[in-house]
């Protein structure tokens, strides 16, 4: 990590506010999407060379509205500019419509953007692919990783989200109370693949990405804040908190994963721990069960496990049979077999995840699995061959070297 890296991070946590803040003044995608890039660019020279503004969030506004505004200009031939409003001074925040709004305190922009991102004119893939792409500045790729699907579809799959909105003349405005809960699913799923995005990232992008897990959380709790008595929303809180309690034992000095049972769980949050466990109790006695509260009491077992020998596992693998049933994935199964392993062995879990292959072959953690539980089974060869595709499949050089270590183990 260079002395310089604290410009990439300080641009990845300010990233979702100017870019909420950039299209809801001048309501077109294109222009707020360059404005904030071009103040990135900006950034990168003036903050080397002078430091950090003493807000980096105003700053980039600040410098994204002017490029924006003389974008406009350029184009004032073939476009008309905008009215004064549209363009005005940003110190205010939020606007007035937002400050009434229910008398609820709906006074974020983030929250705002990810609401409209998650209008009906869009199918709900491209709901999510746009926000992803839109207000955290995640790459093509990095979204494709994300959906399982290739980079070329996903380039596609954003290109008519952006036409979809154009075509429909979508104002970005705050949307009403009905619109809201007629998309708050979508906006809980375009809050889970933002955490998710900071959860997964490894080695030296960590640090980087790890603001996308605190910016969830806030959301989250913006969310709930909106609909406090939804369980599903305590459901996905929860398990954003019990998830990144273990942020600090994650990864070793080395920035290497170390694996759950490998934890030192002195290290996990206990304050979020004990948030995570009274949100997920109190959704439960709402008794309508939804995938996050599943997912959330499947982190609940593992917080309250003091050692990892007094995991649940039972409990674990019924967990995951009831996800499968609401939400049947490969991924799903594919964190089931981890459960099957513990309870029946590693030829059980090997025989549920065989028929994934077709669906998974370019999935590192499928192979990963899959070599571990060959190991287990004494199978060196399919391991080793495992292994490589997971190694060939790696999105980070953190991913790589974990496999590294169980290849290290084949040698030994």
């Amino acid at each position: 990590m260079t002395d310089l890296d604290w410009i990439g991070r300080a641009l990845a946590s300010a990233r979702p506010q100017v870019m909420a803040a950039l299209l809801r003044h001048f309501r077109d995608l294109d222009i707020a999407e360059e404005a904030c890039q071009e103040a990135g660019l900006k950034a990168l020279a003036a903050w080397a060379k002078n430091g950090p503004p003493r807000d980096p969030v105003a700053w980039l506004i600040f410098v994204g509205r002017n490029s924006a505004i003389d974008h406009v200009r350029r184009q004032k031939r073939l476009v008309a500019l905008p009215e004064e409003a549209a363009i005005s001074d940003l110190d205010d925040a939020e606007t007035a419509v937002a400050e009434q709004l229910d008398q609820a305190g709906y006074r974020d922009d983030i929250l705002r953007l990810l609401f409209v991102c998650g209008h009906p004119e869009l199918p709900a893939t491209q709901q999510v692919a746009l926000a992803l792409r839109i207000v955290c500045g995640l790459s093509v790729a990095q979204i494709a990783r994300a959906f399982l699907v290739s980079e070329a579809a996903m380039e596609q799959r954003i290109t008519r989200a952006k036409g979809r909105i154009a075509a429909a003349e979508v104002t970005f405005e705050t949307p009403g109370a009905v619109e809201r809960a007629e998309r708050l699913a979508a906006v809980a799923a375009m809050i889970y693949l933002v955490f998710n995005e900071g959860y997964s990232t490894a080695g030296a992008e960590a640090a980087a990405r790890a603001p996308l897990c605190i910016e969830a959380i806030r959301l989250g709790r913006l969310l709930l804040r909106l609909f406090p008595a939804e369980p599903e929303i305590m459901g996905l809180l929860a398990l954003m908190l019990l998830q990144h309690s273990r942020h600090a034992a994650r990864f070793d000095a080395a920035g290497e994963v170390v694996l759950l049972e490998d934890q030192d769980r002195g290290l996990w949050d206990s304050e979020m721990i004990a948030e995570g466990l009274a949100l997920i109790d109190k959704a439960m006695r709402h008794r309508r069960t939804g995938p996050y509260q599943v997912q959330a009491a499947i982190a609940a077992l593992h917080a309250r496990a003091r050692r990892p020998e007094q995991t649940d596992w039972a409990e674990i693998d019924l967990l995951y049979a009831t996800l499968e049933q609401m939400q049947p994935s490969p991924v799903v199964t594919l964190n089931r077999a981890v459960a099957i392993a513990k309870l029946r062995g590693p030829d059980a879990a090997l025989a549920l995840i065989e028929p994934l292959a077709p669906k998974l072959g370019s999935y590192f953690h499928f192979h990963g699995a899959r070599g571990a539980f060959l190991l287990q089974l004494g199978r060196r060869d399919e391991a080793r061959s495992a292994f490589d595709r997971a190694i060939a499949l790696a999105h980070t050089a953190a991913e790589a070297a974990h496999i590294r270590r169980h290849l290290d183990r084949l040698q030994k």
